[in-house]
């Protein structure tokens, strides 16, 4: 999708009237849908596309050219798994000349969700040099720069004269991503410099590019995370950013739109795993495939839980002496994890962002604690007053509430340190869930009430 696609505020409701074009479609009224159709806006165009059912989308295939559709396919939000339904229902031919219309990288997107029979039969179909740009992008993995670059840029060499430049800007402009930065290279083809399209309307017409270009320039390399590649963008409030190869020759380009995609992909992977799940579950998943995505942490946590309950059972002689000791375990190993979920996340976060290095770790890990020393000292004066009021054991209150402080503050240095301990081995820190967080802290706070229990059982009988 080019960044300059016109822009339209939408609001809750739909921007365009279905029942009115689902009727000009059952009318077999071509011209009446043509413009209905093409006068609402690209993404508006891709909502009706995506609410029609199977027969009104083979009667839109018929009425609209393969640009027409490109144009919208660009906006499409269905499910990965459902591209190779669609394009099965759509004639071969007509399918390849949508993707030659299509921006490079939006178009591989797609390709990259079809099968490899699919795939090498729409390419056959398409034009030899579309197909060999689409290719060069296939072969680069789909979350690194080189997989959401697009080849369609604008370039100028090094030696060519502002008069001359802005005849070729003019050439390149319709089938570009962005216009508005470009691109300059040397007769290898290596990125040397970069210039802005004001730059180059103000300037003297006699003048060189090599005289205007700035030839400090951030870019990403083609084996680049797109996580990086994102972070890089936000820190530097790029609309793009140039691709090279690791001897400097410019490859492609990743525009603003894209890594917008990008974030909302990367946040809401994050998600899914803080949550504990192989990805968000989709509406149209199956009972057993939303089974699947949950299950391996669950296993995992079960077999976490049996150490929790070994623990409990060792302290069976405790309970049995004490028994008004288990009333409070859910409080105890409840704030224990509440608190160290709530690190989790503040870490994780600091983590994604980039707003935390090798000399901001200690002092994060350092807040956290204080503050779930803080928090746990609060809380345990408020359990110790209810204790005292209900049960008349100020002894068993001073147990429980040393023991909720010590465990929510050992909670938040685990909920903090854990991410940053498994960043630095190169792992995503989201795999740290919730719920893998809030078990540790279980099987902790466990030892730590029971083992000040048993210490001072002489008192509390």
């Amino acid at each position: 999708m080019s960044i300059e696609n016109e822009m339209l505020i939408h609001d809750d409701e739909e921007n365009f009237n279905k029942p009115l074009l689902d009727d000009l479609i059952h009318k077999d009224d071509i011209d009446g849908f043509r413009e209905e159709f093409l006068s609402m806006h690209a993404y508006d165009q891709s909502e009706y596309f995506e609410e029609s059912d199977a027969d009104v989308r083979q009667k839109m295939y018929q009425y609209l050219s393969p640009e027409e559709v490109a144009d919208f396919f660009e906006h499409l939000e269905i499910d990965e798994s459902d591209y190779e339904d669609l394009f099965e229902e759509m004639n071969a031919t007509y399918a390849s000349h949508i993707l030659e219309h299509m921006s490079y990288d939006n178009a591989v997107d797609i390709l990259n969700e079809l099968s490899k029979r699919k795939v090498a039969s729409l390419l056959m179909l398409m034009d030899r040099d579309e197909a060999q740009e689409i290719k060069a992008l296939l072969h680069y993995d789909e979350d690194t720069a080189g997989g959401i670059m697009t080849t369609e840029y604008i370039s100028l060499t090094i030696n060519t004269p502002v008069r001359e430049a802005l005849m070729h800007v003019k050439e390149q402009a319709p089938d570009a991503e962005t216009i508005y930065i470009i691109f300059v290279v040397d007769e290898q083809k290596k990125l040397v410099g970069v210039l802005s399209l004001r730059d180059l309307i103000v300037a003297e017409n006699d003048t060189y590019i090599e005289d205007i270009m700035s030839e400090r320039i951030i870019s990403a390399n083609v084996a680049d995370d797109q996580e990086d590649v994102a972070q890089m963008m936000r820190d530097y409030d790029f609309i793009a950013i140039p691709v090279v190869d690791y001897q400097n020759h410019l490859l492609g380009i990743i525009t603003i739109d894209d890594i917008v995609d990008v974030i909302d992909e990367e946040a809401s992977e994050d998600y899914s795993r803080l949550a504990g799940v192989s990805d968000i579950d989709s509406t149209d998943d199956t009972i057993f495939q939303t089974a699947l995505k949950r299950l391996p942490w669950l296993l995992i946590l079960t077999v976490l839980g049996m150490i929790t309950a070994s623990i409990l059972g060792s302290f069976e002689a405790t309970l049995e002496k004490v028994a008004l000791l288990a009333a409070f375990i859910p409080i105890i190993s409840g704030m224990s994890g509440n608190s160290g979920t709530q690190s989790l996340a503040v870490s994780v976060r600091n983590i994604s962002t980039g707003e935390i290095n090798e000399k901001s770790k200690f002092k994060l890990a350092l807040r956290e604690s204080g503050s779930g020393f803080l928090t746990g000292i609060t809380c345990a004066v408020s359990l110790c007053l209810i204790i005292i009021i209900i049960y008349h054991q100020p002894f068993l209150a001073l147990i429980v509430g040393a023991s909720l402080t010590i465990a929510m503050t050992v909670g938040t240095t685990i909920g903090s340190v854990i991410p940053l301990f498994i960043n630095k081995l190169g792992i995503d820190p989201a795999v740290a869930s919730g719920p893998f967080i809030t078990t540790i802290n279980d099987i902790v706070s466990m030892l730590i009430y029971f083992g000040l229990a048993t210490s001072f059982m002489n008192y509390l009988i």
